[in-house]
């Protein structure tokens, strides 16, 4: 008997110490001055909304895959977190003045509050971005490693803190440095106006030009780090790919294939893939099953697909999607079916885009030049119906000619939903038969749309 107790004591002590680690870390706090329903913590493994209620209070456990740096969001707002398994990390912050009033208590805010004065020291020392990157180089770099000593002392004094977040955010401050270095490469001489600075030779720092983004931890544990490495792939890549995106291959792609971060590889896709997997581009489907190929993230291939459903049945040669009885400035209804014969040359552009509005010269040039071809120019205004009087208005203010139409329900008009218009100003290029010749066209500003205008009316330059 006594031998069938010890052992079940045994098997209790071994029990208890096989218990489950805690997985997650709860969250909660208050939010004071927001209409926000939800904040959102992610990182590039993991991503869930947190319910804010009326009174701007929280709460939630997240079960957390790793202890890690995530990023907070609140609408457009947002700052660092560093949340580990069994924290319990209260948040308290007026969302009208973000980064000045963001607090931590309870498990895991020392951290939390380093990562906080952290931000609002940079963005002080930073907040006039054209100062900042104007300063001459010595100036500059006294000053970046100012900021860089002030934030290495706050960690320092950190009492508590976990070994794993202090060796991390020491290699982060590093990053951080170097992120600010290369952005006064691409900043200075912007902001100073002087187009042929160059920095000097030994400005920049033998481990920066040396780096190598490999690390994946890194990636996660830096935002710089991955502003870095975003930066230096397509750096790297439109370097190789020149001015002419429309004939770009796979190929032409084998950079992005070969990065070894599978979530730098991930976010490049997804950039890349908003104006490659397009129908202006010739070689639109062998792109979309590269990057499909070489994807990893589900909502990333996701998305990849939708643009190119949406775009298959754009490419050159397929039958124009049709608007049907859109008003005319001049009086009357106007369908693209009542065009046919014609080449069309359709703008798509409202009376509150600037870029559109930016493109009319240029516009006018292309008409003058092309007025007696078989060509017809149509601009379709996608303004409001509310805005309808100031249509009217700008087309006889601006003296714009061509065809001036106004489609039937803005955004939601089925010809532009149909063309998958989701920015403008948008061009497109219809044959004589309301076939699509190009479905994101050249803008009027871009010597590629004379050249193509004289290829496909074959006249000779």
């Amino acid at each position: 008997m006594n031998k069938l107790i010890i052992a079940l004591m045994s098997l209790s002590i071994l029990s208890c110490n096989q218990e489950a680690k805690v997985d997650y870390a709860v969250i909660s706090g208050k939010i004071e001055n927001t209409k926000i329903k939800n904040a959102i913590i992610s990182n590039d493994d993991f991503k869930t909304e947190i319910t804010i209620n009326d009174d701007g209070s929280f709460t939630d456990t997240l079960h957390i895959p790793e202890n890690g740096f995530y990023k907070m969001s609140l609408g457009r707002e947002y700052t660092t977190i560093h949340l580990g398994h069994e924290d319990n990390l209260a948040i308290s912050l007026d969302a009208s003045k973000f980064d000045e009033t963001i607090t931590y208590s309870g498990e895991g805010a020392v951290k939390n509050n380093y990562l906080a004065a952290k931000t609002l020291n940079n963005g002080k020392a930073t907040a006039n971005a054209v100062a900042f990157y104007s300063l001459e180089e010595d100036l500059f770099k006294a000053k970046i490693a100012e900021i860089k000593s002030t934030n290495e002392a706050l960690l320092n004094d950190l009492n508590d803190a976990d070994k794993l977040f202090i060796s991390a955010e020491k290699q982060n401050l590093v990053y951080d440095n170097y992120a600010m270095i290369n952005n006064y490469v691409q900043r200075h001489s912007v902001y100073t106006k002087q187009e042929d600075f160059e920095v000097s030779e030994d400005f920049i720092p033998k481990e920066l030009k040396e780096i190598t983004f490999d690390d994946s931890q890194a990636y996660k544990n830096s935002s710089s780090y991955k502003r870095l490495a975003f930066d230096d792939v397509l750096t790297k890549l439109f370097d190789e790919l020149g001015d002419d995106i429309t004939t770009v291959t796979p190929d032409n792609l084998k950079r992005v294939a070969d990065i070894q971060i599978p979530a730098l590889k991930n976010d490049v896709i997804d950039y890349l893939s908003s104006f490659l997997v397009s129908p202006g581009n010739e070689n639109m489907e062998a792109i979309y099953n590269f990057f499909k190929n070489n994807s990893t993230n589900e909502d990333t291939i996701n998305s990849l697909t939708e643009t190119f459903e949406k775009n298959k049945n754009l490419i050159k040669g397929k039958p124009s999607p049709q608007f049907v009885n859109y008003e005319n400035h001049k009086g009357g209804e106007l369908s693209l079916t009542d065009l046919k014969g014609k080449y069309v040359y359709v703008d798509v552009w409202a009376t509150w885009c600037g870029p559109c509005i930016r493109e009319i010269p240029s516009l006018k040039e292309v008409e003058k030049q092309f007025h007696n071809e078989n060509i017809e120019f149509v601009s379709t205004s996608i303004d409001q119906a509310k805005d309808h009087d100031k249509w009217v208005s700008m087309v006889k203010d601006k003296d714009l000619g061509g065809v001036q139409l106004m489609a039937d329900k803005d955004w939601s008009s089925k010809f532009v939903k149909d063309y998958a218009i989701q920015g403008i100003p948008r061009f497109i290029l219809i044959d004589p038969n309301g076939n699509i010749v190009s479905a994101d066209a050249p803008r009027p500003s871009d010597p590629k749309l004379v050249e193509l205008l004289e290829k496909e009316l074959k006249i000779q330059p």
